[in-house]
């Protein structure tokens, strides 16, 4: 599934009332959560925020914290590497509107209430997973655990082998 975006969500306001913050299908989840990933670097407290709200009832912990700023410190072209017109010799900058492919397969709704999706870093060799759990309450999918923030290659402009 193609998820569009215009602009990119610069605060928690914004992602909830994008077209895809009501979180009713898990492909909006994990693209928000590449969303708030983009914003990280240049504004850390609202980007927590932001995937606070993706975590839903189970909230973010002081670990996934921790792993988020281990994952982006010095690779803050990671998020952006999962939209549409990146590469490693374009310095993963997107075409706009920002789009990001979030793909299911047969096995993605094997445990009832989650869904294992997969998105494809221009970056990678191959799709990296992301997990989501419905809260059927509130007809919401929350992210549980993502798989996205792995190491890719480096942009051609930071390759002093390039």
């Amino acid at each position: 599934m193609e998820i569009i975006f215009n602009k990119l969500p610069e605060s928690l306001e914004e992602l909830k009332q994008s077209a895809y913050g009501n979180l009713e299908k898990p492909e909006y989840t994990a693209a928000l959560f590449l969303v708030s990933m983009c914003l990280y670097p240049k504004n850390k407290d609202e980007a927590l925020k932001m995937i606070e709200y993706l975590k839903g009832p189970s909230g973010l912990s002081e670990y996934e914290k921790q792993f988020i700023r281990d994952r982006v410190n010095n690779a803050d072209y990671v998020a952006i590497s999962y939209f549409k017109g990146t590469s490693v010799e374009n310095n993963y900058t997107p075409t706009v509107p920002y789009t990001v492919n979030i793909e299911s397969d047969k096995y993605s709704y094997v445990n009832e209430g989650y869904a294992k999706l997969y998105a494809k870093s221009s970056g990678a060799d191959s799709v990296r997973a992301i997990i989501m759990r419905l809260k059927p309450s509130e007809n919401k999918w929350y992210l549980v655990e993502n798989m996205l923030l792995g190491q890719i290659r480096i942009p051609a402009n930071l390759d002093k082998w390039a």
